[in-house]
C-alpha cells in the first residue's frame, strides 16, 4: 500500500467498489436477467402507441446501456445525475451550450490543450468571452468575475503542469459573489475514487472517460456529473439535440472498465508515487511534478482535498528538445504516446503533442517548455518501469 494512504487526510470511500460493481446493475431490469447489463444497439424501439413508450424511444434520445453507464458513474461521486456524450471534448460542447452569446467564462490557464483549443478557437467565435487565470495565485476574484460571467472552469491537478487548486476555497469564493455562476471541476486525472469535487462546492464534474474510468485506452467518451437537475436537464437536451451522446457499446466498454477502477487507482498511484521518489533523486532530472511529494508547492493543499493520486507524473529532464527526444525514442515499457489513464505506461511530450495547440508564448509562461515530459504511469511491474526510465535518462546525455 502507497505511503500516500498514510499523509493524505481524507479517506477513500470505503463502499466505491460495491457501488461500481452494482449500481445501475441490477439483473431483475432484463428479462433474462443478465448478471452483465447486455448491449443495447438498436436505433429504435416498438411504442405501445403514438407517444406511448416502454421507456425509450429513439437510440439518441436514450440507451438502456447509457442508462445503466449514467446510474453508476452518478454512483461514484455521491450525485444524483450524469449525462455521457461521445468524448471529452463533447462533454465540454454540452456544457458550453449550457450558456449563451456574450457570457464569459473564467477558466484556469493550465488545461488540456484540447479545451484551451476549443474555448479560443470554436466557443469564441459564438460569442463566448473566454478569461485564463492562475487558480493556485491569490486572486481578487471581485475583480475577474464579470456581470456576465456565467462559468468558471478548473482542473485539479492541471494537464500538464499538476497544479493543485484549492476547490473549496475558490468554489466558495464565487458562489458568494454570485449563487448563478456554475462552477465545473475537470477531474480526469484524479477520478472521483481519490478526488471528489461536488462535496468540495463544484456545480458539474467533468471526465474525460477515454482515460482512467474505462482505463483500457480502447474507448473515446465524456461524462458530466451534477446533484442539480436543472444543469443535468440541460445537459441531456444538449446530448439529444446536439447530436453528441456516447454509443451503446461504448457504454458497455466503459461500465465494464468501472468494475476495477478502485483496484486500478491504487496500482497506479503506487506505481506514479514511487517514480515521482525516483525521478526528483535522478541526477539528469532538473524538477519533478507530483502532488504527493512533500516539494510539490500545492502539496498542503493536495492531501487536504484528495484521498490518494493517480499515476500522473511531469518532470523536467536536463537539457532541452534534444534531451527529451532522445529520451523518448528510447523508452521500451512506457510508449510514447498521447492519452492517458490507461493500463499501459505513457510517455507526452506536451509541448509538440497534447498542447501544440496551446500558442508558443502562453506555453513558455505555463511552464511547458522543451524540456517537459508527462507521464502516465500505467501497472506493469514497478522495477521494470524504474529501471526503463534509469536506461532512458542516462542515454538522453549520450
Amino acid at each position: 500500500m502507497s505511503d500516500l494512504n498514510n499523509i493524505c487526510q481524507l479517506t477513500t470511500d470505503p463502499n466505491f467498489g460495491t457501488k461500481a460493481i452494482h449500481v445501475g446493475q441490477d439483473p431483475d431490469q432484463w428479462t433474462y436477467r443478465n448478471v452483465v447489463p447486455p448491449v443495447a444497439l438498436t436505433t429504435t424501439y416498438k411504442q405501445k402507441g403514438p407517444a406511448d413508450t416502454y421507456g425509450f424511444e429513439y437510440g439518441r434520445s436514450g440507451n438502456p446501456s447509457r442508462k445503466v453507464l449514467q446510474e453508476c458513474i452518478a454512483s461514484l461521486e455521491n450525485a444524483k445525475y450524469c449525462a455521457t456524450f461521445s468524448s471529452g471534448l463533447g462533454a465540454t460542447t454540452a456544457v458550453a451550450h449550457l450558456l449563451k452569446s456574450g457570457d464569459h467564462v473564467l477558466a484556469g490557464d493550465d488545461m488540456y490543450g484540447g479545451t484551451n483549443r476549443y474555448f479560443s478557437k470554436v466557443a469564441s467565435k459564438f460569442g463566448l468571452k473566454i478569461s485564463l487565470v492562475d487558480f493556485t495565485a491569490n486572486l481578487d476574484f471581485n475583480k475577474l468575475i464579470l456581470p456576465e460571467t456565467k462559468l468558471v472552469w478548473m482542473e485539479s491537478p492541471t494537464n500538464p503542469c499538476l497544479r493543485v487548486i484549492d476547490i473549496e476555497k475558490i468554489a466558495t469564493a464565487i458562489h458568494n459573489i454570485r449563487k448563478d455562476i456554475t462552477v465545473l471541476v475537470d477531474n480526469t486525472f484524479m477520478t472521483p475514487y481519490f478526488q471528489k469535487p461536488l462535496t468540495l462546492g463544484a456545480d458539474l464534474v467533468l471526465y474525460s472517460c477515454s482515460k482512467y474510468l474505462n482505463g483500457h485506452s480502447d474507448v473515446i467518451m465524456g461524462a458530466v456529473v451534477t446533484q442539480r437537475l436543472d444543469l443535468y436537464e440541460g445537459l441531456a437536451f444538449n446530448q439529444n439535440s446536439l447530436g453528441i451522446m456516447s454509443s451503446p457499446f461504448d457504454c458497455f466498454l466503459v461500465n465494464r472498465g468501472l468494475k476495477t477502477l478502485h483496484v486500478r487507482m491504487m496500482e497506479h498511484q503506487k506505481n506514479g508515487f514511487a517514480i515521482a521518489r525516483f525521478l526528483e533523486k535522478h541526477p539528469l532530472v532538473e524538477k519533478t511534478l507530483h502532488p504527493g511529494l512533500p516539494s510539490h508547492p500545492q502539496h498542503e493543499v493536495a492531501i487536504r482535498q484528495c484521498s490518494g493520486f493517480s499515476g500522473m507524473v511531469s518532470f523536467y529532464i536536463k537539457g532541452g528538445i534534444k534531451e527529451a527526444t532522445k529520451f523518448l525514442q528510447t523508452i521500451k515499457v512506457f510508449c510514447l504516446a498521447e492519452s492517458l489513464g490507461g493500463y499501459e505506461s505513457l510517455a507526452d511530450h506536451p509541448a509538440l503533442m497534447t498542447h501544440a495547440s496551446v500558442p508558443a508564448d502562453e506555453r513558455a509562461t505555463l511552464g511547458i517548455t522543451d524540456n517537459l515530459i508527462r507521464l502516465s504511469v500505467g501497472l506493469e511491474s514497478e522495477q521494470d518501469l524504474i529501471a526503463d526510465l534509469d536506461q532512458a535518462l542516462n542515454a538522453s546525455v549520450k
